[in-house]
């Protein structure tokens, strides 16, 4: 048995090494300009992502401010839940989400959970039983079958994995982010062992959506359509913040979070500020970055001075060398691990979600973007970037070329790899 295990994991490590998939080559990037009409057609275009008026967001820092509201407004559902979230392991913040929507279940609401079956895997059985013993609907996201196994090729699909994070309540309330269901993202994000992330509550037109997004996943696991009143209710103008959902599907042959990042960091005329975990950009995204810089836009990278994975750090400092030479400031964050993913554009477009700025959220994964065009969310955004930088040390490309024997050898080692990381 052990001998049939080794093997098969020998297998899934070939399978994934050669069917590893890469975003479409982009050769030429139009000229536009964030706020002008053009600029917003291009967008709508290539994201196939309607940008709709009159919603309400509220930008939720870390787990302290995002678990209490999200506690909260599940306790109020009337209707409907649904939820999907990449990574889910033990930990009080489990359990007391387990439990809400388990209270929720017995009250008769109807609450559908999406985990993927890879970063929620570790997920405690009990947690699981909490919620489908109260009544909740649970499923995990391309779990590895007997199929996958007696017919191999077709444990590619195992590697495209659901990284979205979605949460709506009643179709009204919705939320997104960078979040994981874990003790990590509890606490402030100050301390080591509690990382940074901003995730962001919505309401308004633009909440439908999200919850097409889950529907997505969810009819692929379950071969169920969700629909109707209680999920999908009229939404009426709630705020004055123009916005839109991306979602990116690469296994369909969609790489839309791919697009809007680089079609925004192409519009910009005055800033682009990025803060993202994992960040291993390609010669394109490379390019656009120096080229914004070398037309006078001021570009700043925030990134984890640590990360979860010391092979990622590793291949995302090795790409380091070419963005400091070009004039991209680089900062990384010292006081805990760095999750968020936002990009803020000229001080008035801005992006919030899931999708990590690498090969594996642009061609592989399923992700989610809120994008926004609101002056007060994106200079919001812009003082969350500051203060963390108060908590950030700028890396030189004398420090980066003075970088250790080990870490390069290292880097050797990332990058056959790379395009999976």
């Amino acid at each position: 048995m052990l001998r049939a295990t080794k093997k098969l994991n020998y297998l899934l490590v070939i399978l994934v090494l050669f069917g590893c998939a890469k975003v479409l080559a982009v050769r030429e990037i139009p000229q536009i300009v964030v706020g002008e009409p053009s600029f917003f057609r291009t967008i709508e275009a290539h994201t196939d992502a309607p940008i709709v008026r009159e919603n309400r967001l509220e930008v939720l820092l870390n787990g302290d401010e995002t678990f209490p509201t999200m506690l909260r407004d599940i306790g109020s559902a009337k209707f409907t839940i649904t939820f999907a979230q990449y990574l889910y392991e033990d930990g009080s913040i489990a359990r007391d989400l387990a439990q809400a929507f388990a209270e929720r279940c017995r009250a008769g609401i109807k609450v559908d959970i999406l985990l993927d079956s890879h970063g929620s895997g570790k997920a405690p059985a009990e947690i699981i039983d909490t919620m489908r013993d109260a009544g909740c609907h649970v499923e995990y996201f391309r779990r590895i079958d007997a199929e996958g196994i007696i017919f191999p090729w077709k444990l590619l699909r195992y590697n495209y994995r659901s990284h979205r994070r979605v949460l709506v309540v009643d179709g009204k309330i919705g939320f997104t982010g960078g979040y994981g269901i874990s003790e990590a993202w509890t606490g402030n994000g100050r301390t080591p062992d509690h990382w940074r992330d901003t995730n962001v509550r919505i309401e308004g037109p633009v909440v439908r959506f999200l919850q097409a997004a889950f529907a997505e996943s969810w009819l692929e696991t379950t071969g169920i359509a969700i629909g109707g009143e209680d999920y999908f209710p009229r939404l009426e103008p709630v705020g004055n913040t123009t916005a839109q959902i991306v979602k990116s599907s690469p296994t369909g042959g969609n790489f839309q979070n791919y697009m809007l990042f680089l079609l925004s960091i192409n519009s910009a005329k005055e800033s682009v500020l990025i803060t993202n975990p994992y960040f291993i950009p390609d010669d394109v995204m490379t390019e656009a970055l120096v080229k914004a810089v070398a037309r006078g836009v001021r570009v700043l990278v925030l990134l984890p001075g640590e990360a979860d994975s010391q092979l990622t750090y590793t291949a995302s400092r090795s790409n380091y060398g070419p963005l400091l030479l070009g004039g991209v400031k680089i900062y990384e964050y010292k006081a805990s691990l760095m999750h968020a993913k936002t990009i803020v554009v000229d001080g008035v477009w801005a992006t919030i979600g899931s999708t990590n700025f690498d090969n594996r959220s642009f061609a592989l994964n399923q992700e989610i973007n809120l994008t926004v065009y609101d002056r007060s969310v994106a200079r919001r955004l812009e003082e969350i970037f500051r203060e963390d930088l108060k908590y950030s040390a700028p890396v030189t490309y004398g420090q980066w070329k003075s970088r250790s024997v080990f870490e390069r050898l290292f880097e050797l080692f990332a990058f056959p790899i790379k395009e999976q990381l």
